[in-house]
């Protein structure tokens, strides 16, 4: 009596990925169209596990490079564009060999991945530092200056001391540990996309509330960037308390001047 397709569907579904292969192989040579279709769509599934294994060991060729070294810290921002918000620095240091399936650059990822990204960071990180720094400040340092204080407020907020920093794109001034600035290192490395999902996860929060606190703006859509709605906004109502100054200059003059 042949087996039940809800059946094979169920073993497929249950099958971990070292039994799916042969399972695929197995039933083969089952020829009714309803099992070639699950077979066609597991076959499918394996096949973006095996490249999602391949993109991850790429994605940790900096850390294998670097493996000399006891922690290893990737470091990222988020919000340096918005006209309102503060800057955002995430600082990560994940166990050596770890794996996050589907972490990536944190533009490049859903709202919603982002945040079960951020759990499972946060979950199997032996570190995990943020730093903020304000609107008013970004408008008293400018915002590199600003940012590169954001990082510095991470890496202090690390319970690890790490003993090497993969950095995105930049090498940040005042820091006595080694660096290793990565062009789009967000794309490139585990441990700086882990910082990049950390630092946005935790600004995009933020500015959940102050969205509450001021509705008028609509923070909760654009988080702080220029957007028409926004734009529109701040011509509307004028500066908040948590726009950079020096950032809507373009849009509302100078708020600056009029003091």
């Amino acid at each position: 009596m042949q087996e039940k397709i809800k059946d094979i569907r169920t073993r497929l579904e249950q099958a971990d990925r070292s039994e799916l292969s042969g399972l695929l192989a197995f039933y083969e040579k089952d020829g009714r169209a309803g099992v070639t279709a699950l077979l066609q769509r597991f076959q499918k599934k394996l096949e973006r596990e095996e490249k999602e294994d391949a993109r991850l060991w790429e994605m940790l060729s900096y850390e294998r490079t670097y493996s000399e070294y006891g922690a290893i810290c990737g470091i990222d921002e988020a919000g340096r564009g918005p006209l309102a918000g503060p800057v955002a620095a995430g600082a990560v240091i994940l166990p050596k060999g770890c794996t996050i399936r589907y972490l990536n650059d944190s533009k490049q990822l859903s709202e919603k991945m982002r945040e079960q990204l951020y759990d499972e960071i946060m979950e199997k990180a032996v570190a995990v530092g943020v730093g903020l720094v304000s609107p008013a400040r970004i408008d008293e340092i400018n915002i590199l200056q600003a940012t590169y204080e954001a990082m510095r407020k991470a890496i202090a907020q690390l319970a690890v001391k790490p003993d090497l920093l993969l950095v995105d794109a930049v090498t940040i001034p005042d820091v006595p540990v080694r660096q290793v600035p990565i062009i789009k290192g967000d794309a490139k490395s585990l441990s700086i996309a882990a910082a990049s999902v950390i630092a946005k996860v935790t600004r995009d929060r933020l500015m959940l509330e102050y969205d509450k606190e001021m509705p008028e703006y609509g923070f909760a859509g654009h988080k702080g960037y220029g957007s028409a709605a926004h734009i529109q906004a701040l011509k509307t109502y004028g500066p908040s308390a948590i726009h950079r100054r020096t950032f809507i200059k373009n849009f509302v003059g100078d708020p600056m001047q009029r003091e």
